[in-house]
């Protein structure tokens, strides 16, 4: 550090005696001459560099280095402080895909569930704060788990470590329950190799249950239960369980709008209001998944004499080949050849498969499911929203993300815009954006890693053993 203020010095010394007169050329007289022009200050010459200069001084030597000389050097505080500065150190040193994450994270999230009415203010907030409390924030293991495969890792790696196999949709767990989670929550941490009681774990749990019926209620209540029960009997210090659907919309940067989730076997479309779901409104579901998908794919290929040893194959041929048509019946009279070589079974061909597979979201029939299609759907709960007249912002669901490996298919998000364009009245639709899955298939598992970082974290997020014990019924996130 002090060598590289020592160069800015020099080079402030170079520019300046550069400028002076040929009279005052020997290095004695110069000396003489800047020890008395030095002003009061104990930044010395440093204090005639710029500010953008300064800053990227800073920005070379470090956040301990600049931490230790707003204490040092009283001249320099204001400059060290600057939330620009601990932005790019969040983004430089700390395991976040963005600064825009941290903001939207500290001014929105930091104060747990429920959400606060009204957000922070970027002059309200002290990243030089924030950065130190989020560097002593302890790793924690974060579990989505999806009904199809579940993903897990450490909060402060950049993406989950491993997959498994997972309990399946959570409203068809075999009974016990509870034997069945405990063994799958074993199986993660074994696969991990870590101690349960070391870290708090963050669970990404599916939407099931849609209704807002008392025995729907009730169902969560006993799954909710059963999850905490078995992580606590592990010995975990603390537990935070949010459904996959929230997490989504937080991988967005949104704590409002409405999430298109397409599942094993089944798409939802969830409504939610500051990080509540809108059960009243109404979760929409399709019965329609990436199973369905993957198994129409399999019938068209053996229809073209294509031979495959595993569903798997199929399943990587849909992920690498197959997209989403803006136009189907245009779409019918282009050549749309592609190949794709699988391992261990050499090279398919694939052709107007790649988007009919596809398109049996938006015409269910065509693969002989009688539902109304995904945009159907999605254009219904956006008139539910609209109709609930909701207090807060008007335009609050016209957020869509999509989630789910199946919504990362190419074109999707496209093509349900164009269909809502085409459902909805001009007021309803006006502002409605579809954003893609922004973390593909992990969406989820990023939302729970954007909270698990958060400065105040695990205190507002949370529950212990204690608290799970005296509280007979939880106000979370479900």
């Amino acid at each position: 550090m002090s060598m590289l203020l020592r160069k800015a010095w020099e080079m402030v010394l170079w520019r300046s005696d550069s400028s002076t007169s040929a009279s005052s050329s020997s290095t004695t007289t110069t000396t003489t001459r800047f020890s008395l022009e030095v002003p009061r200050s104990d930044m010395g010459e440093l204090e005639q560099l710029p500010s953008d200069i300064l800053m990227q001084i800073l920005k070379l030597l470090g956040p301990k280095a600049v931490a230790k000389l707003s204490v040092v050097c009283k001249s320099l505080r204001s400059i060290v402080s600057d939330n620009r500065l601990w932005i790019y150190f969040i983004q430089t040193h700390q395991a976040e895909p963005s600064g825009d994450s941290v903001f939207f994270a500290e001014t929105t999230l930091s104060s747990g569930y429920p959400l606060p009415a009204y957000v922070g203010y970027w002059p309200q907030l002290s990243f030089k704060h924030i950065y130190g409390q989020r560097a002593q924030v302890p790793g924690s293991i974060i579990i989505d788990g999806g009904s199809g495969y579940c993903k897990f890792g450490w909060s402060k790696y950049e993406c989950p470590s491993g997959r498994s196999a997972t309990f399946l949709e959570f409203g068809n767990i075999e009974s016990p329950m509870y034997t069945r989670l405990r063994h799958f929550f074993a199986t993660i941490y074994n696969r991990m190799q870590v101690k349960p009681n070391k870290q708090p774990v963050i669970v990404s749990v599916p939407i099931c249950h849609y209704e807002d019926t008392q025995s729907a209620k009730a169902s969560r209540r006993q799954l909710k239960e059963a999850i905490y029960a078995s992580l606590f009997d592990m010995n975990v210090p603390a537990v935070c369980a949010v459904n996959q659907a929230t997490l989504a919309l937080y991988a967005a940067k949104r704590t409002s709008g409405i999430v298109v989730n397409i599942g094993f076997q089944v798409t939802s479309i969830v409504p939610i209001l500051n990080g509540k779901v809108m059960r009243k409104v109404g979760v929409e579901v399709v019965g329609l998944g990436a199973l369905k998908l993957t198994g129409f794919l399999r019938e068209k290929m053996q229809l073209n004499n294509l031979t495959f040893q595993s569903l798997y194959t199929v399943r990587t041929l849909k992920e690498k080949l197959c997209y989403v048509a803006h136009d189907y019946e245009a779409e019918l009279s282009k050549d749309t050849k592609a190949s794709y070589e699988a391992a261990g079974e050499g090279w398919f061909t694939l052709s107007k498969e790649r988007f009919q597979t596809a398109e049996i979201l938006f015409q269910p029939h065509f693969a002989g499911v009688q539902a109304m299609g995904l945009h159907q759907a999605i254009a219904l709960c956006v008139e539910h929203c609209h109709s609930a007249d909701l207090p807060g912002d008007n335009d609050w669901y016209k957020t869509i993300v999509l989630s789910g490996g199946t919504a990362c298919l190419p074109g999707l998000a496209e093509r349900v815009e164009k269909e809502l364009h085409a459902l909805l009245p001009p007021y309803m639709f006006k502002g409605i954006r579809v954003i893609p899955p922004p973390y593909g298939a992990d969406t989820p598992w990023f939302g729970a890693k954007i909270i698990s970082n958060l400065s105040t974290f695990p205190g507002h997020w949370c529950v212990t053993k204690k608290q799970f014990r005296q509280k007979p019924r939880l106000s979370l996130i479900w």
